[in-house]
């Protein structure tokens, strides 16, 4: 009878399973993170040091079959808690933009190595309207969460208020919204350290003095704006950035065409450049293009994806960029799995001095993000360099 038993039981957690991998259709299959693809040292515990499966209670000392939960059922391996039946959305910028192809794959992971299920959403443009368009189909379908990384600060406030109010989770992460939309807010970096990242490079690489010009991505990108903003305020309040001229700003609205034409007129406009700052992923790889091609003696600076800058990376003259900075783009996104995970069961609610576990990740605070909200900060800006960026053009 005992037999009898365990095998009804077996033969019932295989068709759960079964089940359960069915559930998750919604998010595309390759959007899954592969293991190859962990953060930088200097910022997240890497893949390897996640729990060894052979810390787990032995399979010796468990419960008879008959009383305990079959193997699969087991907490889950990616270090978050159980949200099986709950599903999570996230709404990128827009479609096509690799930065955020690892967002989509970080964040699956989590969601999905933790029982739930994945909702994807990748506006046909980096608009508003667009990005308006899919939250209020989110809204109609009653997930769970909703994650986006916002194409403007207020103008999506209306269409997730409405998503709060009927229950929804709402958090940001990479570009935020204002703090009356959201939950929290996942922000990569610190705004002020990102900006004096990029402003002691424009001094490094222009050797203290001269023009530079930015190129960023639209000209409602908060995140974009902020950084840009605060390597304003740190050039006007230290005498050392005093010989630095700031010329333009200039937008290609994150399409490889128009940020690839943008740069090319700012080679026009400007003979007497000496560096173009690109506080994008989308806009620093068309500018490294260009600079090259042309043999342009401008250099580059920003934040841009390894792997699509390795060929314009090195300190000669046949390179354009001579380094940059970035974050993990999937890091990132765990942080927003593992943030919208804890707001459903309800662990944080989103209140400064909150804290969560985000996995292998490690523990995190909430703090004051200086808008009247909170936010999470993943870790300082990460520099790619001749000397590393081998290691990290394969990896994301």
């Amino acid at each position: 009878m005992k037999r009898k038993v365990v095998s009804i039981l077996l033969s019932a957690a295989m068709t759960a399973v079964l089940l359960a991998g069915c559930g998750g259709s919604s998010a595309s299959t390759e959007t899954a993170a592969p293991a190859a693809e962990p953060a930088p040292a200097a910022e997240a515990a890497p893949a390897e040091e996640a729990a060894p499966a052979e810390e787990a209670a032995p399979a010796e000392e468990a419960a008879p079959a008959e009383e305990a939960a079959p193997a699969e059922e087991a907490a889950p391996a990616a270090g978050g808690s159980d949200v099986s039946g709950k599903t999570f959305a996230i709404v990128v910028k827009s479609a096509g933009n690799p930065y955020f192809k690892k967002a989509i794959e970080g964040f699956t992971e989590v969601i999905e190595g933790n029982g739930g299920t994945v909702v994807v959403k990748e506006p046909s443009a980096a608009t508003v309207d667009a990005q308006i368009t899919e939250i209020q189909s989110l809204i109609s379908q009653g997930v769970d969460s909703i994650s986006v990384a916002a194409n403007d600060e207020n103008a999506l406030q209306a269409t997730l208020e409405e998503a709060m109010a009927a229950g929804i989770k709402v958090n940001c992460f990479d570009s935020k919204v204002n703090a009356d939309s959201r939950l929290t807010f996942c922000n990569q970096a610190g705004t002020t350290e990102v900006g004096q990242a990029l402003i002691d490079a424009v001094l490094d690489l222009s050797g203290g003095e001269g023009q530079y010009a930015i190129l960023s991505a639209t000209s409602q990108a908060t995140n974009q704006n902020a950084w840009i903003e605060a390597m304003k305020s740190i050039q006007e309040g230290d005498a050392k950035y005093s010989k630095l001229e700031l010329v333009e700003v200039a937008y290609g609205d994150d399409e490889p065409q128009k940020s690839t034409d943008q740069a090319q007129a700012l080679l026009s406009k400007y003979p007497d450049l000496k560096v173009i700052c690109a506080p994008t992923t989308v806009g620093i790889a068309a500018a490294a293009k260009v600079l090259q091609d042309q043999k342009s003696s401008v250099k580059l600076t920003g934040l841009g994806l390894p792997s699509e800058m390795a060929e314009y990376i090195g300190n000669d003259d046949a390179h354009s960029c001579p380094y940059m900075f970035l974050w993990n783009p999937s890091d990132l996104a765990k942080l927003a799995a593992y943030s919208s995970i804890a707001l459903v069961n309800g662990e944080i609610k989103g209140e400064v001095g909150d804290t969560f576990t985000a996995g292998d990740m490690g523990e995190y605070t909430l703090t004051d993000a200086g808008d009247g909200g909170s936010e999470i900060i993943l870790g300082p800006p990460f520099q790619f360099n001749p000397d590393n960026i081998a290691e990290w053009k394969d990896v994301y």
